[in-house]
């Protein structure tokens, strides 16, 4: 088979072919066939001895030959490139000692200018470090606590308001 030929009738096989003939490779019978491409027997049949046919095939065995040829040939997976990241660049440094103190940390927060500040450092105790998992046991019953109570709160806002709205409407 010339290179030029075999090109061709590659190409004429259109895909439910070469579902078709990909299950004959596997030696799989007609009716197996159907049931896994769930389509009838009479149509794989049709399939197969189309594609037969632009083989040049004279059986089904020879048509799976061949198809097998012409897939380890045309039907190569091409893998695009993986992409690399570009390479680093070191960068000069903007500070003198090349260590950035005023810079903050990941562990870090805005909590110490707020401790600053007229509020009282007892009060924020709990949430001064942000939502963390290691708070000790009074830490966190004060926290539930908190949150309960602005349940609370909130709660009874809304009763009120119920209410306001009702009378209003009632009279």
């Amino acid at each position: 088979m010339e290179e030029s030929d075999g090109l061709s009738r590659w190409s004429r096989l259109t895909d439910k072919h070469r579902a078709c003939l990909d299950l004959v490779v596997e030696r799989k019978s007609s009716k197996e066939i159907a049931r896994v491409l769930q389509i009838s027997k009479p149509t794989v049949d049709q399939r197969i001895t189309a594609a037969r046919k632009i083989l040049d095939a004279a059986d089904r065995d020879q048509a799976a030959v061949i198809y097998a040829r012409l897939k380890s040939v045309y039907d190569r997976v091409t893998y695009d490139p993986v992409q690399l990241p570009p390479l680093p660049v070191l960068v000069p440094s903007d500070f003198s000692d090349g260590d950035p103190s005023s810079v903050l940390l990941l562990s870090d927060s805005i909590a110490p200018s707020i401790r600053s500040g007229d509020i009282g450092k007892d009060f924020l105790a709990p949430f001064q470090e942000g939502w963390r998992h290691d708070y000790g046991i009074p830490a966190r019953i004060m926290i539930m606590v908190a949150m309960l109570t602005a349940l609370v709160i909130v709660v009874f806002l809304g009763l009120g308001i119920a209410e306001t709205l009702t009378r209003l409407v009632s009279n």
